[in-house]
């Protein structure tokens, strides 16, 4: 089986993963999160130097932060199907004591998960203070990290963006979900963010474009991404999605946000996400 087909696989069954588990308990945000299974999937099971034997600290390795945490369920999905966790602990999502929280948190111990995120706005700080100790620790390996567009109308993202460049803050690589909607609409009618490839240019960034949803591209992108670090200046990836993707009936529209599907919707999607590993 070729890789990209491999790859496309395991994204399909992320992406029944996260209608099942968004369905069960009638909560959760589905749509960003198919709308990034394709790059969670390329990020963990092809282009990280990551190891599940999880350690807090990540030294030695490459590590991810997720930013717009409310698409936990893709990420919970990827880290269970990439070995940190026993897939079946899936079954427990945003349920009483759950180590699977609707945001992800630290306190519960959850392998994977360095940083509770969900209050949008925080993870490139983060991400860029990660950067800078893997620099002073002598470690050469990378960190990445995810955000979505709507998020970056929190001001401390750009004070955060100008700070990585000043820095040089090479061993960074931060994607940016360009799906175009957030939770009350299109972010061009919300806050219209203009074009966010020339403003991560104008802050001193090294830029790239990617289709978030063909693995080929993504897979590429990533990787022309490593080949530019160290290079003096942090990297950014615009990644264009479509919220929904791979549910016909979601796909592009802002109110799958974060609304759950019922009984028959839930059997429509899986209908279009065919079982490739195994379910949980």
């Amino acid at each position: 089986m070729e890789q990209s087909t491999e790859l496309t696989a395991i994204a399909t069954q992320i992406r029944r993963d996260i209608v099942r588990m968004v369905h069960a308990v009638q909560s959760g945000h589905p749509g960003g999160s198919l709308g990034c299974t394709d790059f969670f999937t390329a990020l963990y099971f092809k282009v990280m130097r990551h190891n599940p034997n999880f350690t807090m600290d990540g030294f030695n390795e490459d590590i991810f932060f997720l930013s717009n945490g409310h698409i936990s369920p893709v990420f919970y999905s990827t880290l269970a199907r990439a070995g940190y966790f026993d897939i079946k602990e899936l079954a427990t999502f945003r349920k009483i004591n759950s180590r699977l929280q609707g945001h992800p948190t630290t306190h519960e111990h959850l392998p994977g998960i360095r940083v509770a995120s969900g209050s949008l706005g925080q993870g490139m700080s983060v991400a860029i203070g990660a950067a800078l100790s893997k620099k002073f620790n002598n470690d050469s390996h990378l960190v990445f990290s995810l955000h979505g567009d709507g998020e970056l109308n929190e001001g401390q993202n750009w004070e955060a963006i100008m700070s990585a460049a000043h820095f040089k803050v090479d061993n960074l690589i931060s994607t940016i979900d360009w799906n175009g909607q957030q939770i009350d609409g299109p972010t061009n009618k919300i806050m219209d963010l203009g074009n966010l490839h020339e403003k991560f240019q104008a802050f001193g960034w090294t830029v790239f474009d990617m289709n978030g949803n063909d693995m080929d591209d993504v897979i590429a992108t990533l990787d022309k991404a490593k080949a530019f670090t160290g290079r003096g200046k942090p990297i950014c990836i615009i990644m264009e999605t479509v919220m929904g993707k791979g549910v016909d009936f979601m796909e592009g529209h802002h109110e799958w946000h974060g609304i759950a599907p019922n009984d028959d919707q839930l059997a429509k999607a899986l209908a279009q996400l065919p079982e490739t590993l195994g379910d949980y």
